[in-house]
Formats: structure tokens, C-alpha cells, sequence
């Protein structure tokens, strides 16, 4: 599966995470990508992505994309935006449920497909 338009990777995430597909996740990032999980635990690289999408997944999580844009696009950049719900296991083994609003960026790669170089799943606050 390749993200031939920027909006493409908020959907392969949707697939790749309710599949479990750890490695498939990891796949929709470049090597030096950031991704922000539980609005402030950043990590950049390959591997710190792998480990927190290991993290997050032992949560069995469901994920719900209700909407993908993709907000502004210039060349080979794009700022992609998500309305998401995610429900999951809690520590205490009962269902939890998160809802948001993701910020990306995404960068279309020398063989044409697009992946995350940064990921902000809980966008940013303001004020």
C-alpha cells in the first residue's frame, strides 16, 4: 500500500493501526520523521516510532477517520489535517475512548509516493 496523494496516509493509517500492522505503520514515515503521542511525547526515528506505535497498539485500538484534508500543498509538501476517534483498552482493561484533530506534514518522495514527516495526532493548542 503507497500514499500516492497526501490525504492517502491518514487512510492507510486508519487500515494499517484497526489490522495491527505494526511494521505497515511504521512504513508511512520517513527514517527521520517525528510523531507526537499523547500531546506531548515526541519521538523522531524509525525506531522511537516503531516503539510507541508498539505502545499504542497494545491498547488494541480502533480507529475511526471521519474526515481527511489536506489544507495547503506547495510542491512536494503538504499540511494534512484529520478528524479521527480511537477507542481502546485503558490500563484498567475497560474501553476508553479519544477523539482529535491531527496536524501533518507530508512530503512526496523521490519515487512518488507521500509520507508522514510529521505527525501531530492531537494538533497543537493555541493560547
Amino acid at each position: 500500500m503507497r500514499a500516492t496523494q497526501p490525504a492517502d496516509l491518514d487512510r492507510l493509517f486508519e487500515q494499517l493501526l484497526n489490522a495491527a500492522d505494526l511494521e505497515g505503520l511504521v512504513a508511512l514515515y520517513e527514517p527521520n520523521a517525528s510523531l507526537t503521542l499523547m500531546r506531548v511525547h515526541e519521538v523522531t526515528g524509525t525506531s522511537a516510532i516503531r516503539e510507541a506505535l508498539r505502545g499504542l497498539l497494545a491498547s488494541r485500538p480502533r480507529i475511526t477517520i471521519a474526515s481527511v484534508r489536506v489544507v495547503a500543498q506547495t510542491m512536494d509538501l503538504a499540511l494534512v489535517s484529520a478528524e479521527w476517534r480511537v477507542t481502546a483498552s485503558g490500563p484498567d482493561g475497560k474501553p476508553s475512548n479519544t477523539s482529535g484533530s491531527s496536524i501533518e506534514i507530508a512530503r512526496r518522495q523521490a519515487d512518488g509516493r507521500w509520507l508522514f514527516a510529521i505527525d501531530k495526532p492531537f494538533g497543537v493548542s493555541v493560547g
